[in-house]
């Protein structure tokens, strides 16, 4: 089997596997939605990595000695349809990494990282988000189960907040936060997150 080191190498119309996937050994992270691939942005800016390091400095502190764990990028999230049973790697077309994602069942966290659903994801937009990478991830956060999404939109400063309706199996907009509310997960009432230390400009 030739090695594959540069994404040139794959068509990226075709259909992949989370087994062809570990087989890769791309320099560039790389995310598989329903099997297609989706080049991730280059390297963060400050800015969101600054917001990334804020949001999981409060989780930490908040899920330190709960059963929830966070886990912040790179970290792969493999999912499936809550409908459909895992068999195999070769069962498995979607990899995500998460910029944030808290995980409270234990047994879904491997070496590899999570396989099946976190219960809460929070992705911070980057310039190089696509609107269509987006659209992609919100749907495969939606039929995976995943109960809490935030978006966090650096240069507005806000937060949208998403819960899955269970009898729907949809999405529902929560709240819109700005950045100097309080924000707080319904999964975790308790929690709250204070987003004027989150996007607190380090500029000056």
């Amino acid at each position: 089997m030739t090695k594959m080191t540069d994404l040139s190498q794959l068509d990226l119309n075709s259909t992949y596997t989370y087994a062809d996937y570990l087989s890769w050994q791309f320099d560039g992270a790389i995310e598989l939605i329903k099997g297609k691939i989706m080049a991730m942005s280059p390297a963060p800016s400050s800015e969101h990595q600054s917001i990334s390091w804020r949001l999981s400095g409060a989780l930490f502190i908040f899920f330190k000695n709960k059963k929830c764990r966070a886990f912040a990028a790179p970290f792969d999230v493999r999912l499936v349809d809550r409908k459909k049973s895992i068999v195999a790697n070769k069962d498995i077309y979607s990899v995500v990494q998460p910029d944030i994602c808290v995980i409270c069942d234990q047994t879904k966290i491997d070496s590899k990282g999570c396989l099946g659903s976190p219960d809460w994801v929070i992705e911070i937009l980057s310039r190089g988000n696509s609107k269509k990478e987006m659209q992609l991830k919100y749907q495969l956060y939606q039929e995976s189960g995943v109960k809490e999404y935030w978006l966090v939109y650096p240069g507005e400063k806000a937060v949208h907040q998403f819960v899955l309706d269970e009898d729907t199996e949809k999405y529902q907009l929560l709240a819109m936060y700005s950045g100097e509310d309080i924000a707080t997960p319904q999964l975790f009432p308790d929690c709250q997150i204070d987003l004027s230390e989150v996007f607190e400009d380090d500029t000056e």
